[in-house]
C-alpha cells in the first residue's frame, strides 16, 4: 500500500520542523479519511469540511502519536470522534453504515482510476451492497480489516475489544457476507469466480 518513508519516519521530520513533510501524509490518507467520514454523512461538502477539520487535528495532535499502533489506527479515532462531534453541533442524524448514497458518493471517489480497472470497481460496489445489508457492527468490522488495513490488535483498540474477539467477530461476519453476496447477488458472484 505505502510506497517511500514510513509514517513514523515522516511524522519524526514533521515534528522536527519539517512541516511541509505532513502532505505525504494528508496525501498517503485523504480516501481512506474521506471513506469514513462518508459513512456518517452522505453531503460531500460536510464531508469535506470534516476531513479537512481531521487532518489540522491530526497535525495539531501529532506529538500525542507515540507509534504504538499504526498511524492509522491513531487517525481512524480522530476521524471518528470529529465526525460525531461535528453532526451533534450541526444537528444532522448520523447516518448508519447502511445508507446506500455513502457507497455511491465513496466508489465515485475512485473515478480517477485507469480504464482497466472499471471491472475492480464493479466487484467493490457489488462488496459494497453486500455490506449493506449487513449490521453496522459487521460492516465496521469488515471495514476495518479489509479497507482500513487494521491488525485484528488495532481492531480491539479501536472498537475496545480484545483481539481474539475481534478475529471471531471478523470471521462470523466474513460468513454473513459470503451468506448475503450467494443469496442475493449470486450471479455477481459467479462474475467474479469466473
Amino acid at each position: 500500500m505505502q510506497t517511500g518513508p514510513v509514517d513514523n519516519e515522516i511524522i519524526n521530520k514533521v515534528l522536527q520542523g519539517d512541516q511541509a513533510q505532513y502532505a505525504q501524509l494528508v496525501k498517503r490518507y485523504q480516501n481512506f479519511v474521506f471513506t469514513i467520514v462518508l459513512r456518517y454523512t452522505p453531503n460531500r461538502e460536510d464531508a469535506e469540511e470534516i476531513a479537512q477539520d481531521v487532518f489540522v487535528k491530526a497535525y495539531r495532535s501529532l506529538a500525542d502519536f507515540r507509534g504504538e499502533s499504526k498511524f492509522s489506527t491513531w487517525l481512524y479515532t480522530i476521524v471518528t470522534t470529529t465526525c460525531i462531534t461535528f453532526l451533534r453541533k450541526k444537528k444532522v442524524p448520523i447516518q448508519s453504515l447502511d445508507t446506500e448514497q455513502v457507497f455511491e458518493v465513496a466508489d465515485s471517489q475512485n473515478s480517477d482510476f485507469k480504464a482497466n480497472q472499471v471491472e475492480q470497481k464493479s466487484k467493490l460496489q457489488v462488496i459494497n451492497e453486500a455490506l449493506r445489508l449487513l449490521s453496522i457492527d459487521d460492516a465496521r468490522i469488515i471495514t476495518l480489516f479489509y479497507q482500513a488495513e487494521q491488525s485484528l490488535e488495532e481492531i480491539g483498540r479501536i472498537l475496545g475489544i480484545e483481539p481474539n474477539t475481534a478475529k471471531v467477530k471478523l470471521h462470523r461476519a466474513r460468513q454473513r457476507l459470503k451468506e448475503k453476496m450467494e443469496k442475493h447477488f449470486s450471479e455477481a458472484v459467479k462474475d467474479m469466480v469466473g
